[in-house]
């Protein structure tokens, strides 16, 4: 079994962090997003992962992971130039998967359980394909899956009128059947090869396709609405690091904080929360559902449900908070001004804001 991450795309909707960095390496509780999918390959035990990147971040994404020795599996990439659907950029892996069964992950996507149970159903039933559905409640924006009798009886994408809400996870289970299905596509009139018409014409040649429910939540974090509600589900299951709330009074809730992370007396954490390392916070009040990445400066500052990326300053003034923001690596924020009322930001790497 081999494992295949793709880790393309433009990321237009989380803009403007994404015109400088790549989407799946943007942080979700002090890890990249693709990094969740990276765990939830190796968790089934699969060694051999090959990273689908595209013309935006291939080298970060490359400098990121390397080989993969860091997590003890061994990591291959394959160049998508240009961004024309996932069984384009499946169909690009075929050297890599040869005559393996694989299993397809989308960068930017989480499960909250994990894989394992999928897996285990894939094989158990010797499927030739296997698709993952959840309920969702805006199945226009998804494809969809109709199930009749226990069967896959169609599959559309992004239906204007659906006529189910089992949406499509982004985890593929396929054999090296689908290879030649894909070939034969055509673009789609928003002009992809379109992962749902391989599946499609699968089931019309009677190959053996099944499905799994999930049970858990899954996320799709395309969005910057939907990257901050990952960052809460996430952090709402962590468990605390060590004794670090007996330590320090100021901590309270479940909260992981490097141990070189410098955290004031006169500054208070509430968690669920994530403290990279080498940060600093200083007279601050870091609220629920945050993330600070590595060696950050916040001082004076109010915050919550929010994202704070590796290298950012914060520096406010009295009375100023801010809450449902995601802030890029590198930003700088400072003011001296004064307001009631929260701010929310979405600022790129290297953004300042002083007011």
């Amino acid at each position: 079994m081999k494992g295949v991450i793709l880790h393309g795309g433009s990321g237009t909707r989380l803009r403007p962090l994404t015109y400088t960095d790549v989407k799946q390496l943007l942080p979700i509780a002090g890890k990249p997003i693709s990094e969740y999918a990276l765990e939830n390959l190796m968790e089934i035990g699969i060694k051999e992962i090959n990273i689908v990147i595209g013309s935006t971040g291939g080298d970060e994404v490359k400098k990121y992971y390397g080989d993969g020795s860091r997590w003890g599996v061994n990591i291959s990439y394959t160049y998508q130039e240009k961004p024309v659907g996932i069984a384009h950029a499946i169909g690009l892996t075929k050297e890599f998967v040869q005559n393996d069964k694989f299993v397809v992950f989308l960068g930017d996507n989480y499960i909250q359980e994990g894989i394992s149970k999928l897996y285990e159903n894939f094989i158990s039933q010797d499927f030739d394909g296997m698709l993952a559905l959840v309920h969702v409640s805006n199945p226009s924006q998804f494809g969809i899956a109709e199930v009749k009798d226990g069967k896959i009886t169609k599959l559309v994408e992004k239906p204007k009128i659906p006529a189910s809400d089992l949406a499509i996870a982004g985890v593929y289970f396929l054999s090296s059947n689908v290879f030649q299905f894909i070939e034969k596509l055509v673009p789609s009139g928003r002009g992809e090869y379109e992962i749902t018409e391989a599946y499609q014409n699968m089931v019309d040649h009677k190959l053996n396709i099944g499905y799994s429910v999930i049970s858990g939540w899954f996320k799709d974090t395309g969005t910057v609405e939907d990257f901050l509600d990952c960052n809460r589900l996430v952090l709402d299951k962590m468990s605390s690091k060590s004794d670090i709330n007996k330590l320090r009074k100021n901590v309270s809730g479940r909260v992981q904080i490097a141990d070189d992370a410098f955290i004031s007396d006169n500054s208070r954490i509430l968690g669920p929360c994530f403290i990279g390392s080498g940060s600093r916070i200083e007279n601050s009040y870091i609220g629920p559902f945050t993330s600070i990445g590595n060696n950050c400066k916040i001082s004076n500052t109010e915050v919550d449900d929010t994202i704070i990326m590796d290298g950012a300053e914060i520096n406010f003034s009295s009375n100023f908070r801010m809450r449902g923001s995601l802030i890029g690596p590198n930003v700088k924020i400072k003011t001296d001004g004064k307001t009631s009322n929260p701010i929310k930001a979405v600022l790129g790497r290297d953004s300042k804001l002083e007011f």
